[in-house]
């Protein structure tokens, strides 16, 4: 008699041939199923980096709410106040970042709030766990926005920022300079974003692998980078003295200060969430699969949408290039 032999079951834990022939999505980790309807997602994410561009009043956000900060905290017109020297720089530097917290060239910042959650912990493992990314992003903040210090105390005279003709017609070359910083840091947020979702190849995870923190050092570098085509008042009052300072040290800690003021609320936001919650906030982000995924990516394509379009297009319709972009009466 024969016995038939059933075929070998696949053991636990091993891949099916056809699934180990798919290519897992760069925003599916091992174990995560992918987003479900990931373009919904972008689709809901852009009209709302579409509205905010709308809704979004530069003279409220910079002048209101930034110049009010300053004034009160440096106890005098920021806008025309002289900077007297090294200590009155320093507090005019931090002061007038921390006031740039919300302007349009800064709110990108605010996506780095959702990608810095990590798992939940007891309190201690969870403060060490929340210290060490924002030291990670840090890193990278501090090391752009020096070395932009040390390029605009060695050369700032001679660059866009530094003139204070006034916006006129047509584009002025402090305009375009900030109209292609932002845009390419915009299209960065977004690609970000469509990698987090899983639409798009992520090109950090070969390097995360090995190394988990170079996220968070991108998104400080971008955040450092936000001083480069930085058209707000009160900075270019401090670029201009960084500038006529021909000071390598003071530029770079200027600089240094200036973006770390710009994200004090961002960190102390993601301090409230890590600690203050209990661990909430990670249990609401991993009840659902994909969760996670989906406010990293939204978050991402949000402020990527809002930079491209406010920064680009919408600055082109307010010189008149293009005939016509929707804004809000109040913006």
């Amino acid at each position: 008699m024969t016995v038939s032999t059933p075929p070998p079951s696949t053991p636990p834990g091993a891949t099916e041939p056809a699934a180990a022939a798919r290519v897992r999505p760069s925003g599916e980790s091992a174990g995560e199923p992918a987003v479900r309807r990931p373009w919904r997602v972008v689709l809901l994410s852009a009209l709302a980096g579409f509205l905010l561009t709308v809704v979004w009043s530069a003279e409220f956000v910079d002048r209101t709410i930034g110049g009010t900060v300053a004034d009160a905290v440096l106890g005098r017109d920021a806008d025309t106040a002289p900077i007297t020297g090294l200590l009155s720089g320093i507090a005019f530097s931090f002061v007038t970042g921390l006031a740039g917290t919300f302007t349009a060239c800064n709110i990108a910042a605010l996506g780095a709030v959702a990608p810095l959650l990590g798992a939940e912990r007891p309190l201690r493992a969870r403060l060490l766990g929340t210290l060490r990314p924002l030291g990670w992003l840090a890193a990278g903040m501090l090391t752009v926005s020096g070395i932009y210090g040390v390029v605009a105390a060695l050369a700032g005279t001679g660059m866009p920022q530094f003139s204070t003709a006034p916006s006129g017609p047509g584009l002025s070359p402090r305009t375009v300079q900030a109209m292609v910083v932002f845009g390419v840091i915009g299209l960065i947020l977004l690609y970000q974003g469509l990698a987090a979702l899983g639409i798009v190849r992520d090109p950090l995870e070969r390097i995360s692998r090995r190394f988990p923190h170079a996220r968070m050092v991108v998104m400080g570098a971008l955040i450092g980078a936000f001083l480069v085509g930085r058209p707000f008042g009160l900075f270019r009052h401090l670029f201009r003295d960084t500038a006529e300072s021909h000071d390598p040290l003071y530029g770079a800690l200027a600089f240094m200060l200036q973006s770390a003021g710009n994200v004090v609320v961002v960190a102390v936001l993601f301090l409230v969430l890590a600690l203050g919650t209990g661990g909430r906030v990670h249990r609401w982000l991993t009840a659902r699969p994909g969760r996670a995924a989906v406010v990293t990516g939204a978050a991402f394509i949000v402020a990527g949408v809002f930079t491209v379009l406010y920064w680009d297009v919408r600055i082109l319709a307010r010189r008149e290039i293009i005939p016509w972009y929707p804004t809000a009466p109040w913006a």
